[in-house]
């Protein structure tokens, strides 16, 4: 069965994952992430891709960003994918496929979902059980949103309105932000995260997939499993 063509929308934030090849590991030392990042902002700021949240993690990559042009997200991609591989497989003496195929990416319902998928991003490593904190992983956006801090890790990024409504001032978004944390988030919405990014489906309320829908003119979630009864 062929795939559904990927949502398009310029000004829509998306959920975007990048494996590698059967999850082998795509970072190895501090440099690869370093690598990775300074290729991604580079790629991200001429193909108009604008970063509000990411995790990396040691055999895949998370980013919540929102595309400004059609092909923002893909021309980004196609870069650092190029970049990146050409640098790991020189760096540790190998060749062939690094990344598991094409990236993976849902459209996201800001209002209702975006700030559910920054928590998602950001605490995989505590899911993962490699810290027992969020601010403890130093390779995503939680240290740049929680606590305001700056660097070559985080001053690239592009704070979400939805994320700007959470305070009249820096401090205040913060502290706002961190409560956010205090409480696990609820399992169907784990599910519901991956399924739709796994899959390519809109993440959002039934009303907003009805909207994104008419707009691309294909279906934005699952018409269900199997056949239906013979009577």
């Amino acid at each position: 069965m062929s795939r559904l063509p990927r949502f398009v929308i310029p000004g829509q934030p998306q959920h975007i994952i990048q494996r590698g090849n059967n999850r082998q590991v795509i970072f190895s030392a501090d440099h690869d992430y370093q690598f990775f990042r300074d290729a991604l902002v580079d790629a991200a700021r001429q193909c108009g891709l604008e970063i509000h949240g990411y995790v990396w993690m040691t055999n895949h990559v998370h980013l919540l960003a929102t595309p400004q042009f059609n092909d923002s997200i893909s021309k980004t991609f196609q870069s650092v994918g190029r970049r990146y591989v050409q640098y790991f497989n020189f760096t540790y003496q190998r060749s062939g496929t690094l990344w598991e195929g094409r990236y993976r990416a849902t459209v996201v319902d800001s209002e209702q979902y975006l700030l559910t998928l920054m928590r998602y991003i950001e605490l995989n490593p505590v899911r993962a059980g490699m810290v027992a904190s969020a601010q403890d992983y130093p390779w995503s956006s939680y240290r740049r949103n929680a606590l305001g801090e700056h660097g070559p890790n985080a001053d690239w990024l592009t704070p979400h309105v939805e994320y700007s409504r959470l305070g009249q001032n820096d401090a205040d978004r913060q502290s706002s932000y961190r409560a956010l944390f205090s409480g696990a988030i609820e399992q169907q919405h784990l599910e519901q995260i991956r399924d739709c990014t796994h899959k390519g489906w809109v993440l959002g309320s039934e009303r907003f997939k009805t909207e994104i829908e008419s707009l691309c003119q294909r279906r934005a979630t699952s018409k269900g499993v199997g056949r239906p009864r013979k009577i």
